[in-house]
């Protein structure tokens, strides 16, 4: 009886296959492959016949598939065995032009745009495996092409978590200037007149449509002013930044003024303080994203303040 040899390219391309269905997400995995891809020809060649066939089993009847992959009887007629390797190539033919080429080209090229309402937050994955978790208010624009990952925010605030990819890089723009990496964790705040970035892990290098730029590393914060201008790197909390990942809002000795600024980015009615003294008192806290009325309510109690409800919705922190 002759021996069926394996071949060394064929387990090659099953091995990838398997690693890319186990972890589709994995950036470095993925550039890996594409790398072995570009070797050879058949590397080519093999994978894409293990796509059109996993495509194609969609249209296969259950039962006729497991037949497909019963185990063969030892005894079992040659004339069986070829038939079988027919109908398998049939399938992959079948299959011709739409499995690989549309994986491919939905992953080099991706148009979307995502956005969440007040008070809500939302989790999103990339094709590239990239995730997005956008806060209140939030809006962004996904490109995607064959040398540049690109991402727009419009307004709000967004939580990245970058799949690497050497070959293109990842660039978050805002109307102030841009952020770019290749594999990383941070945080972009469109405020008006302003894009605040926070590193949490990797690094990233920001670019203010003045032409200064600022690169940073875990652990560092940065801000692009009205101008265009970045300021250089600072130490940041980033947990506390994050915290609305949690739902959360921590405050550590800020003034009024911000924490007010940052209440209403969850309230649909305005919420205002006075000016002068009262807007520079200083709070300490955290407090529920999903309660921003809780603020209220404990003000009163923590500071020497009282809260105006006013006939249009709105509210306002005055002095007691």
């Amino acid at each position: 009886m002759k021996q069926h040899v394996l071949d060394p390219v064929r387990e090659q391309a099953a091995a990838w296959f398997a690693r890319v269905q186990d972890a589709p997400g994995d950036g470095e995995m993925l550039a890996a492959l594409g790398a072995w891809l570009e070797q050879d020809a058949r590397h080519r060649e093999e994978y894409q016949l293990l796509v059109r066939l996993w495509g194609a089993a969609d249209f296969i009847p259950r039962q006729r598939l497991e037949a497909l992959c019963a185990a063969e009887p030892v005894r079992q007629l040659p004339r069986r065995r070829v038939l079988r390797q027919a109908l398998a190539a049939g399938v992959a033919i079948a299959a011709l032009g739409l499995g690989w080429s549309g994986w491919q080209y939905q992953q080099l090229n991706h148009h979307e745009s995502l956005q969440t309402n007040m008070g809500e937050r939302r989790q999103f994955e990339l094709p590239d495996g990239s995730h997005l978790e956008l806060n209140s208010a939030t809006r962004v624009d996904v490109v995607f092409s064959s040398g540049r990952r690109q991402v727009r925010l419009s307004q709000g605030e967004a939580m990245f978590i970058v799949a690497h990819d050497s070959n293109r890089p990842f660039v978050v723009g805002t109307a102030q200037g841009e952020v770019t990496v290749t594999g990383t964790r941070f945080d972009v705040r469109q405020d008006p007149g302003s894009t605040r970035v926070a590193v949490e892990q990797g690094s990233v290098r920001v670019q203010g449509t003045g032409g200064s730029l600022a690169q940073l590393g875990a652990g560092q914060g940065s801000h692009i002013d009205t101008q265009g201008n970045v300021a250089a790197p600072y130490t940041i909390d980033a947990n506390a930044l994050t915290a609305w990942r949690q739902g959360k809002l921590v405050f550590d000795n800020a003034p009024l003024s911000e924490v007010v600024k940052e209440v209403s980015r969850y309230r649909a009615q305005p919420l205002k303080v006075a000016p002068g003294k009262v807007a520079g008192l200083r709070l300490s806290s955290t407090f529920s994203i999903d309660d921003p009325d809780a603020l209220l309510r404990a003000l009163p109690s923590i500071l020497p303040v009282a809260v105006k409800q006013h006939p249009d919705g709105s509210s306002e922190i005055i002095s007691k």
